[in-house]
Parts: structure tokens; sequence; C-alpha cells
């Protein structure tokens, strides 16, 4: 018995010796998308059991792109707000391990572990967010989240519970979402069962002459803190950092000098409202209203050569 306890206890150090650090953001990012890895159009699938978890690279990209670093993670499906967890098993049950970048797999632990699919692009594991509640929001909106193990259970010790993955939920306070902390995780919204529509910010990168660069990239900041990665992806043959099923609040859009992209004028246009200049690298607030079913902000980036 001694010895198992020794065991329990080495196992804790070592997890908590690969938690992120508490001043460090979580580098990479995590897409929803379907089974077989494909992004669907708006993030709006049409049912829940559709939605599947992809980590790292988005579809298209390289696999070096937005990797999340390798180690064992867990997820959550929560309202727009974090604040109802809508996932209904133990978070034991809603593991999966990343390598190189991608998801390799789910954690086996008896049977309840998560259905998978193949990602067509990377050939990594897509993981069924299911099972999990109908969201509160009227706009029929969830997020997900996934955050490293290791920082899971610091975060749901901090809440007194000292083993969160025998548990649905760690509760939470602050800036402690079910035992997921912003800094700690990443997030992306989605749609499901409601297709009245969707609200999203698009950024567009442009040379000197006018034309769409791809290859750019921009930092998004959620209205919980969460800092996600997101690069230029060709919609209808354009390429766009796009951002999809935005919720109520104000969302943070980093935009930084990059190969290929010295920043210049930068120009915002809104759905309900008048278009706002700026110049250079910089972060801009981008405020989505609840009067706003639908529609689309728009991120004009001039990168001078």
């Amino acid at each position: 018995m001694q010895t198992k306890l020794r065991l329990c206890a080495l196992a804790v150090l070592v997890l908590l010796a690969m938690s992120v650090p508490a001043n460090a953001q979580l580098s990479g990012a995590i897409f929803t998308t379907d089974v077989n890895g494909n992004e669907v159009n708006r993030n709006i699938y049409p049912s829940k059991d559709a939605v599947y978890l992809d980590g790292g690279p988005p579809p298209g990209a390289p696999q070096t792109a937005a990797g999340l670093p390798d180690g064992t993670y867990v997820f959550q499906v929560t309202d727009p707000s974090g604040k109802s967890l809508l996932s209904q098993d133990i978070a034991l049950c809603r593991q999966f391990t990343v390598a190189l970048g991608i998801i390799t797999g789910v954690v086996n632990v008896g049977g309840c572990q998560h259905k998978t699919g193949t990602d067509v692009d990377h050939n990594a594991v897509t993981v069924q967010l299911m099972p999990y509640a109908d969201t509160p929001n009227n706009g029929g909106e969830y997020k997900a989240w996934a955050t490293p193990v290791a920082n899971y259970l610091v975060g749901c010790n901090t809440l007194g519970v000292p083993n969160g993955l025998s548990v649905v939920d760690c509760g939470s306070t602050g800036g402690d979402f079910h035992g997921f902390i912003p800094s700690h995780s990443k997030t992306d919204n989605f749609k499901a069962k409601n297709n009245t529509g969707a609200r999203e910010i698009d950024t567009h990168f442009v040379d000197s002459f006018g034309n769409e660069i791809a290859g750019m990239c921009e930092t998004w900041i959620d209205t919980l803190g969460v800092s996600n990665p997101r690069c230029t992806e060709f919609f209808g043959g354009v390429p766009l950092a796009h951002i999809e099923v935005v919720e109520n609040g104000v969302h943070q859009i980093v935009i930084t000098n990059q190969p290929g992209c010295p920043v210049g004028d930068i120009v915002l246009f809104s759905p309900n409202g008048p278009p706002q200049g700026f110049f250079g690298p910089q972060t801009i607030d981008v405020h989505v209203s609840g009067s706003t079913k639908s529609g689309q902000w728009s991120i004009f980036v001039n990168c001078f050569q």
C-alpha cells in the first residue's frame, strides 16, 4: 500500500513539473471540425454529436502551425461565458494526448473515453465532444476548451477538489472556470442545432498593390482572456484569419509585424457602426453586441513593403 502511495505521489509531482508555468500562456490552438477534420461552414453543426475537437494546425496549414505542446490534455464544453459547464461525463473520460503538435489519441480509461475520427489533412486524431448538454445561450452557441491535465488538476485543487479527474465539475470562482484557467487553455466557439445565423471576425492582410496575402497570423484573445492564434485560411479563394461564432463582449485582435507584413494602416469595419482606423502594430478591440444577431466584423491590415 505504501509503495502505491509513493508511486501516486511521484506521478503527481511529474504532472506538476510538466504543467504550464503560472505566468505563461499556453501556445498552439484547438479547432472544432467534423469527424474527418474538415472545417464546417461558419462553425454551425447539424447536431451536437457532429462536433469533434482537432488540435494544432487548422485545415490546410502545415503541421508546424499552431501546434499544441506535447502532453496529455483534458477538454470541456461550456456556454460562451464559461459559467455553465455542459460536459456531462467525468474529466477522466475527457482526456487526449498530443505529440508533434497534433492530437494522437484519447486516453484509454476503460470504456468511457470519447469516440475518435481521423483528420484527413494531417492524419491526426479528432475527438468527439459528446456527451454535453444543450447550451442555455439564446443563440445556440457553445465554447470548447482544452488545457493540460497538470494545469487542470492545479485549477481544481485551488477550488478544493483534490482529484479533478474523478468529478464532472470542480466548480468555478473568479478566473477559474471548472478547473480551466484561461492563460493555460485554448478555446473555440461553435453552434449546433441552430442555423439562425452566426457572427464572425475576419482579418485580411493586404500588400501595397491591394493583393490579399496568405501565410499571415494574428492572436485572438476571447472575452474570457484565452489567447488563441489564428492564421489565414482560404475561404472562397481569399486568405482570411477567421474567427467564427463569437460571443457577446470585447474580443481583442493582436496584430504584429511579421515576415511579409510590416504593419501600416488598419481599418475595422463593423456590421452596425462606422469604420475605425488605426496605424501600426497594436491590439484592436472588437465589440460584439447582443443586438447584432448575425454579422461580420472585417479587419483590413495594410502591409507596407
